[in-house]
């Protein structure tokens, strides 16, 4: 996780700067709050937002009573070095009224993400009668078994005019991959930034 040191970060005469609150998966602005120097240090040392609260001259941790954490990804300060982008990962719906943004907006994420917390979901709960968790179970080779006979039998229709057959293999494919991935200890934001980072998309 990248973050800037306070010294390099301009905070106001009031010791408070204005920190914009964005999930790092669908880019959504979840909320706006202030941060002192103290409540920077402590979010970036336990690496979940810490605000100051104006309202009770305190520090308070987003999610310390409700657990809706908002866990940091990355930091960016603006130009003037006098405002805060923090992406985060949420736990939860973000605003204290219950709903995802403090907009009461939805934060509707991509689809393959919310696919991975159900796979997740799954493992974390060893559900005995989940396809998913039993093929987790059985490892790393089984799986990559798995996703190589996926693979071929995506190949294969691929080369048929069967368009919905092909599309089925596609998504059994993508499914698998998913799980391996969490086997691995991996998880699809990993490969995204990757490919980010990667020279061609940069050119």
């Amino acid at each position: 996780m990248n973050f800037f040191q306070k010294e390099k970060i301009k905070f106001q005469k009031n010791g408070l700067i204005p920190v914009i609150i964005q999930d790092y998966q669908s880019d959504k602005v979840l909320m706006l709050g202030y941060m002192n120097e103290d409540a920077y240090e402590k979010s970036i040392e336990e690496k979940k937002i810490t605000f100051y609260s104006r309202s009770k001259k305190r520090l308070w941790t987003k999610g310390e009573i409700s657990k809706n954490f908002l866990l940091i990804k990355k930091v960016l300060v603006d130009c003037d070095e006098d405002a805060l982008l923090i992406k985060v990962k949420p736990i939860g719906p973000t605003c204290h009224k219950g709903t995802d943004t403090c907009w009461k907006e939805e934060n509707k994420k991509n689809f393959l993400f919310c696919l991975e917390n159900i796979i997740s979901n799954k493992i974390k709960k060893k559900d005995k009668n989940s396809y998913t968790f039993k093929i987790f179970k059985k490892g790393i080779n089984k799986l990559s078994q798995k996703l190589g006979e996926e693979a071929v039998e995506m190949i294969i229709e691929s080369k048929d005019s069967n368009d919905s057959l092909f599309l089925n293999e596609s998504a059994d494919l993508i499914f698998h991959y998913l799980i391996l991935l969490q086997k691995k200890g991996f998880f699809l934001q990993d490969v995204i930034d990757l490919l980010e980072n990667r020279s061609f998309y940069k050119k």
